[in-house]
């Protein structure tokens, strides 16, 4: 479960609003060091540390030595890490690319394009995936993103109520499809071995402790996906063959309106 201080919407929700619908330009502190910072600078330096190391890492003090401020002075910009977060989340939200199509697009590419973008902004900001986000903050970039991706679901026949559980379905399997991905890189990276290497080294042990007769099913089909994946899983296929049982549930959905 994420800690409080790791979840969207835990810190002050006027405060946060008021930073996240703030005037273009606005968020420069009336005081602090000579060279100001704004909101802008302090959020991007935030999302880069988190790229990089992980929400872990993410402190006020973290931040402020990139910055080469003392902590004190972030709060002049920032209340605390609870509103941070709320920006940073609404800050890549904003700036994730969004693919515009012809009204005439078929709601197949339009839906299968949304869930590729979620897809490339979690891989690209893994800590996306880390913090959790039952309570979103209303910003414009949530607002802009939730726009975007209703309309690859307008006109389909779909009621409101059905057309945000559609999204929701969509955006919940690129979840957790992309956060196995990004498992599997953790562990190639901490065992510094690929997934092949790894069950190469390790098959010797396995085939003393393994008994293939008592497990015929996994043992047959557990070795052929090992063969086609050369891993115990694919990322990649299973995100292409679960988008297309989604589509399919979806169309059968849309069918019968």
């Amino acid at each position: 479960m994420a800690k409080a201080k790791d979840r969207s919407g835990a810190g002050d929700p006027v405060r946060t609003l008021e930073l996240l619908w703030r005037e273009p330009g606005h968020g420069v502190a009336a005081r602090g060091p000579k060279q100001q910072l704004s909101v802008d600078t302090v959020v991007d330096t935030a999302v880069e540390l988190a790229d990089r190391e992980g929400l872990d890492a993410l402190t006020m003090r973290a931040i402020a030595q990139r910055l080469g401020v003392t902590p004190m002075t972030l709060y002049t910009y920032v209340p605390g890490k609870a509103e941070l977060l709320d920006l940073m989340l609404d800050t890549v939200y904003l700036r994730m690319p969004r693919t515009t199509h012809p009204a005439a697009t078929a709601w197949r590419t339009r839906v299968t394009a949304v869930a590729a973008e979620n897809r490339e902004l979690l891989l690209a900001h893994p800590w996306v995936i880390g913090l959790a986000a039952t309570r979103p903050p209303l910003g414009p970039g949530l607002m802009t993103k939730y726009e975007h991706e209703l309309a690859a679901f307008d006109g389909l026949g779909l009621d409101d109520i059905e057309m945000d559980a559609a999204l929701t379905h969509l955006l919940d399997f690129v979840r957790s499809t992309a956060r196995t991905a990004l498992d599997q890189q953790a562990a190639a990276a901490d065992s510094a071995m690929s997934d092949a290497a790894w069950w190469e080294a390790n098959a010797p042990l396995l085939a003393r402790v393994f008994d293939p007769d008592r497990f015929p099913l996994a043992t047959r089909i557990g070795t052929a996906a090992g063969t086609a994946h050369q891993a115990a899983h694919n990322p990649d296929h299973a995100y292409e063959f679960g988008l297309s049982r989604i589509l399919g549930g979806l169309a059968a959905l849309i069918d019968r309106r």
